[in-house]
């Protein structure tokens, strides 16, 4: 059976109300990786832009925030100001993206200072998984490539993670 890239991605993110837009970035195996979100869900502001739908990596990326890489990079944009410039013209790469999908005026308004997920501090970060969708989709994020470069192993075997989910479906 044929499943579209839609119903891959539901079953990745366990949600069946994803503001999917299309696949950003795929596996060696043809699943998606990185989506692109639409920026808006039933007429309000949605920040994300790019969502992490591979469950592997998210796995891999979750193991990195229990060991708490999430405070480690919020000092490391305190300490070095080439990261935290860095990082900065991420956000913008993102917003000035996000805002080329904007339709409505009043919600580019609400998502002119949101960052990646939505953040509004710059210094902070939010999720680990949402810099590396960044990274992926091609923005220049510095925390979503040392994280890349920190995974070892890039995907799953034989698409296995997403192989299960499908059949999980049928």
């Amino acid at each position: 059976m044929a499943w579209s890239d839609l119903e891959i991605v539901r079953a990745q993110i366990s949600r069946e109300d994803a503001v999917f837009c299309e696949v950003i970035y795929r596996c060696s195996f043809g699943f998606p990786v990185v989506i692109k979100s639409l920026p808006e869900k039933n007429g309000k502001p949605f920040p994300t832009l790019y969502w992490l739908t591979c469950p592997y990596l998210r796995k891999e990326v979750a193991k990195l925030e229990e060991k708490n890489f999430i405070r480690k990079y919020e000092e490391i944009i305190q300490k070095d100001s080439e990261f935290r410039r860095k990082l900065l013209e991420a956000h913008k790469e993102t917003i000035k993206r996000r805002n080329e999908l904007v339709k409505d005026e009043k919600i580019k308004r609400l998502l002119e200072g949101v960052g990646t997920g939505g953040i509004r501090d710059f210094t902070k970060v939010k999720c680990l998984h949402l810099h590396l969708a960044d990274f992926l989709a091609g923005i220049d994020n510095p925390v979503g490539e040392s994280i890349w470069n920190m995974i070892e192993k890039k995907e799953c075997d034989n698409g296995i993670y997403c192989r299960r989910l499908l059949k999980n479906l049928k």
